[in-house]
């Protein structure tokens, strides 16, 4: 990945439209609805071609939340998420000192945000097998309880 080939942009119009990757991140449709309409969507594209996705929403007192960050299958583990997560925090590091997120126990998430600067700050228990129909397993692990996650983008009360 050449870092001029890349570049994120906000969609503002249409944000629906983003649904078939957003679901890759997230595998409940009336979960993303609960967020999209309220955050703000990213794309990252390579070449004009939308590669990866994210939702970002204001949480209040200096706190936003990565709700959703997807990465198109055919194109993980190959820095796009990583390349999305800096744009997002240096974006929003003007007017947020905490970035959060919420993903489950996985081998595959946990490493990845630690990796990404983000560390577990707060766990929500039962939270997939309460708020989704369906078990949802990653690597053979059933995802129970909602691990959150955080990163200072600034420390508090500075510009």
């Amino acid at each position: 990945m050449k870092q001029q080939d890349i570049r994120v942009r906000p969609v503002r119009e249409d944000k629906r439209a983003l649904m078939p990757l957003l679901l890759v991140g997230d595998e409940s449709e009336d979960m993303v609805l609960r967020y999209l309409d309220r955050g703000e969507a990213y794309v990252l594209e390579e070449d004009g071609e939308t590669v990866a996705a994210a939702v970002v929403t204001d949480e209040g007192n200096g706190v936003c939340e990565v709700k959703n960050l997807s990465v198109r299958p055919d194109r993980q583990r190959r820095g796009y998420g990583s390349a999305l997560l800096r744009d997002l925090a240096a974006r929003y590091a003007p007017a947020f000192h905490t970035m959060q997120l919420g993903t489950g126990e996985s081998p595959l998430t946990l490493p990845f945000y630690r990796e990404n600067g983000f560390v577990p700050f707060r766990r929500i228990p039962d939270f997939f097998t309460d708020h989704y129909p369906r078990p949802i397993v990653e690597e053979g692990v059933v995802l129970r309880d909602m691990i959150y996650l955080k990163k200072a983008l600034r420390e508090e009360g500075r510009p």
